[in-house]
């Protein structure tokens, strides 16, 4: 017989026939030991899935550095008379900066843009119950089930009565009709865990619903903020469909789509593409050190509820 209460019995002991029997020290819970083969073989898995994901990034880094007659050689060999000759080809005898200036601008207005509207959208979903409140989230939940080819014949009318081919500055315009759905339920997610008791004090020291929202909830929502903000670049800049559809002048196309011209029907660059593959990677790795701080947190936000 045991001594009941609440898990006390193991501490205070057992009471038996011959007595009262004191219980001995706690025994700490045992952890199951992985055997040295099973520990070795476990890691050895793992490294393979490393290697399969890295090798991809670090071939192509090596042969950023190979002149186009070693990369098309059947030998198989990681240093072959490397040289960085690829790389000033790309930057200066290349139309390359002047893509890479337009893929900034792009990107840079596309990020802002989403997340003003739909951080005023998700806040306003969060925390508003008007008409045609419900109609609304769920227009942007089914506008995310559409493939962007589907889109792009009417979105190319539209600029076309608008005069909006071929500029720079309106392609961001196109990507709001992807960026902007996905952006305002996540956002959404996020306000939601933010408790509605600082928006009511935000009301009784005489703010309004803006003032609450960009002096007390924007503060509180930069991890939603910055996934947000990295979502939408990387959307931007990695984009293909819209660019190659809306841009038709050399000098206004996006890196995604420069970097096109450059595969032939009887030559590809294939020494260019390393080089500036490699080149294109580090806008992006910016802005990821620029918001790794929050990203975790805001990715997971969403998840739960108060």
């Amino acid at each position: 017989m045991s001594v009941a209460g609440g898990g006390s019995g193991a501490a205070l002991g057992e009471l038996s026939e011959s007595g009262w029997k004191p219980a001995g020290p706690a025994q700490p819970g045992r952890r199951h030991k992985r055997g040295l083969l099973a520990s070795v073989g476990l890691h050895g898995w793992l490294l393979v899935w490393v290697v399969i994901a890295i090798f991809p990034i670090t071939w192509l880094f090596i042969t950023s550095f190979k002149p186009y007659e070693y990369v098309l050689s059947n030998e198989i060999k990681l240093i072959d008379h490397p040289t960085i000759d690829n790389y000033r080809a790309v930057l200066f005898d290349t139309d390359f900066p002047k893509w890479i200036l337009n893929s900034i601008i792009v990107s840079v207005l596309t990020m802002a843009l989403g997340i003003i509207i739909s951080a005023s959208a998700g806040y306003a979903m969060s925390r508003f119950r008007f008409p045609g409140h419900r109609p609304l989230m769920w227009t942007f939940l089914i506008t995310q089930m559409f493939p962007i080819a589907i889109l792009i014949v009417p979105l190319y009318n539209i600029f076309a009565n608008l005069s909006l081919l071929n500029q720079v500055w309106a392609l961001p315009l196109a990507y709001m009709s992807t960026v902007v759905p996905f952006c305002t339920w996540m956002l959404k997610g996020y306000f939601d865990t933010v408790p509605i008791d600082i928006d009511e004090a935000g009301r009784v020291d005489g703010l309004t619903p803006f003032g609450t929202f960009w002096r007390l909830i924007v503060p509180l929502a930069r991890p939603g903020l910055a996934v947000t903000a990295f979502y939408t670049f990387l959307t931007a800049w990695g984009e293909v469909a819209y660019a190659t559809v809306f841009l038709s002048s050399p000098d206004k196309y996006t890196v995604a789509v420069g970097m096109q011209t450059w595969v032939g029907q009887f030559r590809t660059e294939w020494h260019w593409l390393s080089a500036g593959a490699i080149i294109v990677t580090v806008p992006s790795v910016i802005v990821f050190l620029l918001v790794q701080k929050n990203l975790v947190a805001g990715l997971t936000a969403g998840g739960t509820k108060g």
